[in-house]
């Protein structure tokens, strides 16, 4: 019985051996299935959440020291030519000479009036460290909603090509203040482009490309300021340092409701006349067009005796001179006599009478010209 049990048992064990072998011998191997591969999800990555909050850069702090006077007289006077009058005919009188850079164009596009940049005069005054310059508007809001802009440009070597320009932002307040005052220069010589006393049209350049203020931030935050004066006709008033244009310049204001970009400031080398328009309607390119909006006045100078013939220049009146009448009572000198000129008789002219007069009779003038008997 033993023995029988232990045979059972031996022989499981070597059918077990054999099935292990099997599995292991070449060409036995079960047949796999090629695996199948999903598309994976994709991947999403998020912003790790931050406790920290965002911090404003803070303003930068400006101290001021020296400020324009209060009270500011008006110096001396400059005129330009204003539209009041003829804007209902939707046309400027004259005063546009757009080869020259001379602007007369206080309208928007359509020739509607803008009274609030129409330049009447300006006014200069130089006095201690400063200069003041005063634009007279024939409208009473220079916080107009068009966004004028207004600006003051400085020509230091008399050639008709802008140096700097003081140029302002609305809004404006009735208090002296630097915010919104930008102080532009041009150190690459083209706001005239190729000539200053003509258009170069089309021409490329940048104007006064170069900034050296900016409301309070720059080398001298004291160096520029502007404020409104209100009234029937309102005052845009401007005052800067006397070190910026020097002790000798030339000087023009304008007004800008348009382009307002001093990178592209001659604005007449920037579009053909054709292209700009014109706003006198006796002229072959009116109404206005691509160039509107825009009022400047002629340069004046301070500082020096000009020739007369600086480009852009405020046109001078030659007087005429009247010839000089001696007096021929007057003595004259001649070598060492004097002599007492007499005066000339006039030699008659027509015809006259006989020098005896007429014998019995009447003497008959011009044009008959005879004797008549009593």
């Amino acid at each position: 019985m033993y023995n029988k049990l232990l045979k059972q048992i031996l022989f499981i064990i070597v059918m077990l051996l054999a099935a292990s072998l099997a599995c292991n011998m070449p060409g036995t191997a079960p047949r796999n299935e090629p695996p199948v591969y999903s598309q994976p999800e994709p991947l999403v990555f998020e912003e790790p959440a931050s406790s920290e909050v965002p911090t404003a850069v803070p303003a930068p702090i400006i101290t001021h020291v020296n400020f324009p006077g209060t009270s500011v007289s008006l110096g001396q006077v400059v005129y330009d030519v204003e539209s009041s009058g003829t804007a209902p005919e939707k046309r400027a009188p004259y005063g546009d000479r757009y080869d020259t850079y001379r602007m007369e164009r206080p309208f928007t596009q359509d020739m509607t009036y803008i009274p609030d940049m129409d330049i009447v005069t300006y006014t200069v005054l130089i006095e201690g460290n400063w200069v003041y310059v005063s634009i007279e508007l024939i409208g009473s809001n220079p916080n107009n909603d068009t966004g004028i802009h207004y600006g003051v440009e400085l020509d230091t070597d008399y050639d008709g090509f802008g140096e700097y320009i003081v140029w302002s932002n609305p809004p404006y307040t009735a208090e002296w203040s630097s915010d919104g005052v930008q102080v532009f220069a041009d150190k690459n010589h083209d706001t005239g482009g190729l000539a200053a006393e003509r258009s170069d049209a089309p021409l490329d350049g940048d104007g006064y490309e170069t900034k050296i203020f900016d409301s309070g931030i720059g080398d001298d935050p004291d160096l520029a300021w502007v404020r409104m004066k209100a009234g029937e006709r309102a005052m845009v008033q401007f005052a800067f340092k006397a070190a910026l244009p020097g002790s000798s310049f030339l000087l023009g204001v304008l007004a800008d409701a348009n382009l307002r970009d001093v990178s592209k400031m001659y604005y007449n080398d920037r579009f053909t006349e054709a292209e700009a328009g014109s706003p006198e309607s006796n002229e072959a390119y009116y109404p206005l067009k691509e160039l509107y909006a825009f009022d400047n006045a002629c340069r004046e100078a301070f500082g020096f005796q000009p020739t007369g013939y600086e480009p852009l220049l405020c046109p001078r009146e030659e007087p005429t001179p009247s010839p000089e009448i001696a007096d021929p009572t007057e003595p004259t000198l001649e070598g060492e006599i004097m002599l007492v000129e007499q005066p000339t008789e006039e030699e008659p002219t027509g015809c006259q009478p006989p020098s005896g007069g007429c014998a019995n009779g009447w003497w008959v003038g011009e044009p008959d010209c005879y004797c008549t008997p009593y």
